[in-house]
Order: structure tokens, then C-alpha cells, then sequence
């Protein structure tokens, strides 16, 4: 795939951060329907006009990218299952992205079993649910697809005041790279399936969050930029920053003592949440 011209793609949590980047991307490359999804109803609506505004000045009125904007709580399968019928009434996206989340960012007894839950359905099951009410159709429509989920380096590396995150977003890791296989083992190929496991990325979400040794926050424009260019080509799965490939050598090969001291004492993975407030108004 060489970009994403006159396909419909769909991205949640597209309100802000990240998401409304990867909007921005296809607009920039002339996809025929954009669909963003958040909870965010006001953000949405925003961040819809000015994306609408974009391809119009890009393309001119005429030929530009059509934008919707529907809020969704991707916590509650059954307004997902409702906005995903709403967009498969005028076809199925050829690019989905998964990249909503949320994070609490406490020790796990500090969670509440509301935390737990919605943790656990935005960042895993979400998803599940939104590519499944998808895929068939991708799969039966024989062109070039495209799924992408933001699972987390969380995911791979334990780490304080992360545990119902990195829960999430191990369970995401799990079940994308499976998919992936599947996919291909069925002789699906024309869908392909990018994980992507970021450590921490200066979007706000990940507010009072430390760097750590070799690894600093990174920009989301460098992120969007990667992944993009990763999903075009089919990439399986992207680690980034290289450290996060470093970091799995080393826990896989030392003993659990020596890991725990390399990765608290030296790396500073330990202690890269301890100053962590998160976006104002997250729920």
C-alpha cells in the first residue's frame, strides 16, 4: 500500500494527541472517507471541522475528504457495536486504527473496579469489538486492509503504577500479533495487521511521566510519522525507541534479581511513573 488515496480509514480516539495526527495523515494523502471516533463529543466536533477545512483547502470542495465524526464511549460494546453498524451502512474502512486508550497510573490497589473495567475495555477489548465489526467485510472485499493497534512497550516490561495498563495492553499485544497469523495462515494476505509497542510519547496522556536512560519521551509527530510509514508497508510489529528492543534481551536473559536492579537502578524504568499526573479532566 503505498498510501492511503481514496480509501476509507477510521481512527479512535482521534480527538486529540495521536489520533487526530493519524487523521491528519489521511487527509494529506487524499483518503475518500475519514471516520473519527472518541468520547470527546466538543473535541470531536473540532477537531472535525478543521480536518473538513484541511481537505477542502487541499483538494478543493468538490474532491475533497469527506470527515465524520461520531462520539463513541468504547467502553460500552454496545454503542460500539451501533457506531460500527452506522459506518458499515456506507462501507467497510480499508484502514482501521486502534489507537484510543486511557491509563490511571496508581498502584493497583489505588484502582477502583470501575478503573479496572474501563482500563481493560478501552485499551483491549475495544479493539477486539471494533475490528471484528469490520473484518469479515475487509476479508471478503479482497483489497488491500489495513489494521493497526497501539498496544504499548508496557506490554512487555513490568513497571510500577502501570499494572492494570500494562494488563490491557499485553492482552492487546497478544491478540493483534495472533491475528496477524491468522490472518495469514488463512490466506487472508491483502489484510495486514501492525502492533505497535511505544514507550512513553509527550502527548499529554502520559503527563508527569519520567524519561529513562537512552529513552526520552518522544514527540508524537516522530511517533505518527513511524507508524504510518510501518502500517503502509505491512510492518508486523514496531518497537520504538530501539531500547525497548534492548530492554526484552535483557529480561529475557538475566536472572529476575539482576534485571529488577539494571531496570530500577540503572535504566530508571522503575521510577519513570513515580511524578506521573496524566491529561487534566482524563477519566
Amino acid at each position: 500500500m503505498a498510501d492511503v488515496a481514496g480509501t476509507t480509514v477510521l481512527v479512535t480516539g482521534a480527538a486529540q494527541g495521536m489520533g487526530r495526527l493519524y487523521a491528519g495523515r489521511a487527509v494529506a494523502e487524499g483518503a475518500a472517507r475519514l471516520i473519527l471516533w472518541d468520547v470527546d463529543a466538543v473535541g470531536l466536533e473540532a477537531a472535525r471541522a478543521a480536518l473538513q477545512s484541511a481537505a477542502d483547502r487541499r483538494r478543493g470542495a468538490a474532491g475533497a475528504t469527506v470527515v465524520e465524526a461520531q462520539a463513541v464511549d468504547l467502553a460500552d460494546g454496545a454503542a460500539l457495536a451501533a457506531a460500527a453498524a452506522r459506518v458499515a451502512e456506507r462501507g467497510v474502512p480499508d484502514v482501521l486504527i486502534n489507537n484510543a486508550g486511557i491509563v490511571r497510573g496508581a498502584y493497583f490497589w489505588e484502582h477502583t473496579r470501575a478503573d479496572i473495567d474501563a482500563t481493560m475495555a478501552v485499551n483491549a477489548l475495544a479493539p477486539m469489538r471494533t475490528t471484528l465489526a469490520f473484518l469479515p467485510a475487509m476479508i471478503a472485499a479482497g483489497r488491500p486492509a489495513r489494521i493497526v493497534t497501539i498496544a504499548s512497550a508496557a506490554g512487555l516490561v513490568s513497571n510500577p503504577r502501570m499494572s492494570v495498563y500494562a494488563a490491557s495492553k499485553a492482552a492487546a499485544l497478544g491478540w493483534s500479533d495472533s491475528l496477524r497469523l491468522e490472518l495469514e495462515q488463512a490466506g487472508h494476505r491483502h489484510v495486514k495487521v501492525t502492533t505497535v509497542c511505544p514507550t512513553y510519547v509527550s502527548t499529554g496522556m502520559f503527563a508527569g511521566a519520567r524519561g529513562m536512560l537512552m529513552t526520552p519521551l518522544m514527540t508524537p509527530e516522530h511517533v505518527v510519522e513511524v507508524v504510518w510509514a510501518s502500517m503502509l508497508e505491512g510492518r508486523p510489529l514496531l518497537l520504538m525507541p530501539w531500547t525497548v528492543k534492548l530492554a526484552q534481551l535483557a529480561r529475557g536473559a538475566l536472572p529476575r534479581p539482576a534485571w529488577d536492579f539494571l531496570a530500577g537502578r540503572v535504566f530508571g524504568i522503575y521510577s519513570s511513573m513515580g511524578g506521573f499526573t496524566g491529561r487534566p479532566g482524563a477519566r
